[in-house]
């Protein structure tokens, strides 16, 4: 149930919904991934194949220990330092899959910087709603270290890729700043106006992204 939950949190934040059911695309069996990414030592990997149709293939697969950790140790009862990590791969997974079917539904393409920068910001705004709601009165201001200064891209996982998520992570770090900054301050309803932005940035193109970070930020 959780990623369906996970699926739902992202929904309601961007005001976005897809046809799709993230547990119809579910793998947890390694053996069951194409050869060429079954050897990558991640615990979480969305994997697409065109079908030269247009059509596009879908599996996303989560380690089934890291679900079974979470079925423990809920996130979404009590999000803290011994599940946190976990919670992010998952939500990772999710945010992945949901942003390549709701742009898949519109006809919009989708670069891969773009899918890791919209998953790091949604590792954030997703963290903060679910701190908020669990405990209303501390800020959790935490989040920012956590994501953005106590992280490393670990080369292994990356598989070449280190710099698409090294920029991914920056010009998310940037947009997150400035997120908080407007979260931090007093006056009538910051939550609405970060939905506001948060709901308008989702739906820009991969370049209009960058340009309003690079703008803004």
């Amino acid at each position: 149930m959780i990623l369906r939950q996970l699926q739902e949190l992202i929904g309601g934040i961007y005001d976005v919904s897809v046809a799709h059911d993230v547990y119809d695309f579910l793998v947890t069996d390694r053996r069951r991934l194409p050869a060429a990414v079954r050897a990558h030592p991640t615990d979480e990997q969305l994997v697409v194949a065109s079908a030269g149709t247009g059509e596009l293939g879908v599996s996303l697969y989560l380690d089934p220990q890291l679900l079974e950790r979470l079925s423990r140790a809920d996130p979404l009862e009590a999000l803290n330092a011994g599940n946190v990590a976990d919670y992010w791969t998952a939500l990772e997974g999710v945010s992945h899959f949901v942003y390549l079917a709701w742009n898949s539904g519109h006809d919009k393409p989708v670069s891969l910087l773009e899918l890791e920068l919209q998953a790091e910001i949604d590792k954030y705004v997703a963290s903060w709603w679910l701190l908020k709601r669990q405990v209303p009165e501390r800020f959790p201001a935490e989040l920012m270290r956590l994501l953005f200064e106590r992280t490393r891209i670990d080369p292994a996982l990356a598989a070449g890729r280190e710099e698409i998520y090294r920029r991914a992570s920056l010009y998310a770090e940037r947009f997150c700043r400035r997120i908080e900054r407007t979260l931090r301050a007093r006056g009538a309803s910051p939550e609405r106006e970060v939905l506001s932005e948060l709901r308008r940035f989702y739906r820009l193109t991969d370049a209009s992204k960058r340009a309003h970070i690079e703008a803004h930020a």
